[in-house]
Parts: C-alpha cells; sequence; structure tokens
C-alpha cells in the first residue's frame, strides 16, 4: 500500500512538473519565434518607406539585421527595379519565380519555404514594392532553441524525478510509521485477546463435560467470568485510544481547577497504598487552573497513580506534585521508588502493549494506560515524558494553564 501510495506521489507529482515544464518551455520558444518575426517584419517595412536610398550594396542599414532585397514591380506587374546587398539579381527566372508568388498571395505578410524568404508588400498608386528578407539564421535560432529547450526539458524532468522520489519517501514516512504502529497495535491487540479467549474456550467446554462435579463446574464459570472481564477491560481501554485518536470525537474543553482534581484523584488511592504498605506524600499547589475535559484529566492522574503503586518496590514512597511553571504552563510530577527505568524502557513506555520489564507483565496491565495519558497529555497541547535516577522513577506532565 505503500509502494503504491509512494508511486502516485510520484506520478502526480511528474505529471505536473511535465505540464509545467512545457508550458514554460513552449511560451519561451513562442516568445522568441514571435520577437524575431516582429523585428523582422518591422525592419522590412522601414526599408519599404525608402526602398531605394543610396548606400554600399552589401553594408546592412543600421535598422537592418537580417539580408534584404527589393523589387518594384509596375502597375502591370512587369519588373521595373531591384535593390538589395547579400543577393545575385541578375537570375531573372528566380525573380520573376518570386514575383508570381507574392501576386497570387493574397497577403501582405507570408514566407516563402521553398527559398527561406519572408517577404512584404507595399502598394503605392504607381508601383509595387517588395521587400525579402533572409530568415535562415532565424530558423537556426529557433532550431537550435527547441534542441536546446528539449535538452533542457529532459534534464530537468529526470532531476525533478530524482527529487520527487525522494520527497515521496519523505512524504509517506508519516503514513507508512502509522501504518506500521497501526499494524503492530493490532497483532498485539490479537495477542492480548488470544490468551483469554483460550481460557474462555477451554473453561466453557470443561464445564459442559458431564466428567466433573459441580463444584469444579463453578470453578470453570468463575475463571470464564475473570477472562471476561479482563477482556472487557482491554476493549474499553482500546475504545478509549481510539476515542483519543480520532479528532471527530474530542470533548469540549472548559476551565477546570485542575489543583481541585489532582487532590480528589490522589484521595481513592490513599488507602490503596496503605493496604500495600507503600507511603503516599502530595504537594499540590493551589488555585491552578486548565483548559481541558475534566474526565480525560482525571484518567490521566489516575493512570499515573495506578502505575506508580504497581511498580513501586516494597514499603517505597510515591511523591505527587503539581506547581506553577512560569506564568502560563503548569508541571504535574508522580515520582516513586522503584526498579531503574531504562534508557531503551523510556523511549518506548509510552508505546501501546509495551511491556519492557518482566515485573511490569506479572501486574496484569496490558500496556495501555501510559499511550492512554500519552494521548490525553497531547489532546491538550502539553508533553508527558519520564527520568529515573537514583532509584527514583519520575513522570512530568507539562501542561498550559489559565
Amino acid at each position: 500500500m505503500i509502494r503504491k501510495l509512494q508511486i502516485k506521489f510520484v506520478i502526480i507529482n511528474m505529471s505536473i512538473v511535465t505540464i509545467m515544464l512545457s508550458i514554460i518551455l513552449g511560451l519561451v520558444y513562442y516568445f522568441t519565434k514571435a520577437n524575431l518575426e516582429a523585428e523582422s517584419v518591422n525592419m522590412m517595412q522601414n526599408i519599404a518607406k525608402q526602398p531605394f536610398r543610396l548606400e554600399n550594396p552589401n553594408e546592412l542599414r543600421k535598422d537592418v539585421r537580417l539580408p534584404y532585397f527589393i523589387i518594384q514591380l509596375g502597375p502591370r506587374g512587369q519588373l521595373v527595379a531591384t535593390g538589395g546587398g547579400y543577393y545575385d539579381l541578375s537570375d531573372k527566372e528566380f525573380l520573376d519565380d518570386l514575383i508570381k508568388v507574392v501576386i497570387r498571395s493574397p497577403r501582405t505578410f507570408a514566407v516563402i519555404e521553398e527559398y527561406d524568404l519572408r517577404y512584404y508588400r507595399f502598394d503605392t498608386a504607381q508601383n509595387y514594392y517588395l521587400v525579402f528578407s533572409d530568415i535562415s539564421s532565424e530558423r537556426v535560432t529557433l532550431n537550435n532553441m527547441m534542441k536546446n529547450c528539449l535538452i533542457i526539458g529532459i534534464l530537468s524532468f529526470f532531476a525533478f524525478l530524482v527529487i520527487s522520489i525522494q520527497l515521496s519517501k519523505w512524504a509517506v514516512k508519516p503514513v507508512d510509521l502509522a501504518w506500521e504502529q497501526q499494524r503492530q497495535f493490532v497483532a498485539d491487540a490479537s495477542h492480548e485477546l488470544k490468551t483469554p479467549l483460550t481460557v474462555i474456550t477451554t473453561n466453557a467446554e470443561l464445564a459442559l463435560c458431564p466428567d466433573y462435579d459441580d463444584e469444579s463446574r463453578k470453578k470453570f464459570l468463575n475463571s470464564i467470568l475473570i477472562m471476561s472481564r479482563q477482556m472487557r477491560s482491554l476493549t474499553e481501554k482500546m475504545l478509549q485510544l481510539a476515542r483519543a485518536d480520532n479528532p471527530d470525537l474530542k470533548e469540549a474543553f472548559h476551565i477546570v481547577d485542575f489543583s481541585k482534581l489532582v487532590s480528589n484523584t490522589i484521595l481513592p488511592f490513599e488507602p490503596v497504598f496503605f493496604e500495600r504498605g507503600l507511603v503516599l506524600k502530595s504537594q499540590i499547589d493551589n488555585n491552578i487552573k486548565v483548559k481541558g475535559e475534566e474526565s480525560q484529566l482525571h484518567q490521566l492522574v489516575d493512570v499515573l497513580l495506578d502505575n506508580a503503586q504497581k511498580y513501586s518496590k516494597e514499603a517505597g514512597t510515591t511523591w505527587v506534585s503539581l506547581k506553577k511553571l512560569g506564568k502560563k504552563r503548569c508541571l504535574l510530577s508522580v515520582a516513586n521508588e522503584g526498579k531503574p527505568i531504562s534508557k531503551e524502557e523510556a523511549e518506548n513506555i509510552f508505546k501501546r502493549f509495551y511491556r519492557g520489564d518482566k515485573a511490569r507483565r506479572r501486574t496484569g496491565s496490558f500496556g495501555l494506560g501510559l499511550s492512554i495519558a500519552e494521548s490525553v497529555v497531547t489532546s491538550h497541547r502539553g508533553r508527558i515524558w519520564v527520568e529515573s535516577s537514583n532509584g527514583i522513577n519520575s513522570f512530568y506532565v507539562e501542561l498550559p494553564s489559565v
């Protein structure tokens, strides 16, 4: 799919480039040709105004840029006089052919292809003046320009092709990353669902088997219930991530008292920490407000506190703090004593289904909580990161405040 998208990008891009190059080079050629023709016609018109003024036979006038000659005809079309340089005007047959072509043509300006001549006919009451100019050099110029335009066009085409291929790789890179993440997410989700589904299926088959008594069947049904709840929990978390990723489902933001929200979220966790022999300390600055969705912010704090109590060392301490960070930002931190988080884990810990430490796998976690937290922070235009030093793992959330 990504390969096809990349090829389509290159084709569209090169189609646009080809059309633009054709238009630009075509216009350059057209205007050059029109300019040369206009100069030639203007030269002949100036010559026709003073057709036989005295000058050296082979010396062009100042307003003349092309070799030319003049033929004067009488009222009946008979040859009266000729003049001009660079041409042998003694060939009567040649002159007669030119006169016949001009007389037959109704046009004042035209080109005689056979002789590479452009003519201009100027009529007076008594005579006809025919001015001829050589256009061979003009055609050579245009032919050379045509070749140069083709060379430039071909070289430009391949240059843009190389650039377009590189741009296509850069352009589809986010799509490729998103596609890879989606495939990994589906694979991980399938793996997480496979185990409880297998347990449910096995226990359901055993419960239906007549060889087991009622007490055994009750155990089987209890296992099915536990696995069903686990699957429901996983499904709900995946739906939360899907909603967070969908911009059309964003909740309307309003002013939230973040200090009060964090304090209220800590309260239910105090007995949980106490029962596990853990210490929970908090330092919350008052009157810190943010613009956001209250339920999502509550979930963010809940995830961080739940993560702290799960991975805290025995009799360890967890510190929660919320303080102002300048005039327009605030900083929430949840730090706990526990096994140090490696640099590799810190880089991947917010990825979906990531559980680098074996201890994390034993908690029954799906590896989605921190991913949900990151989605919430991102939707609130903040940032989240983790630091680990001296046996303390600290999760930081920076949000814009109001």
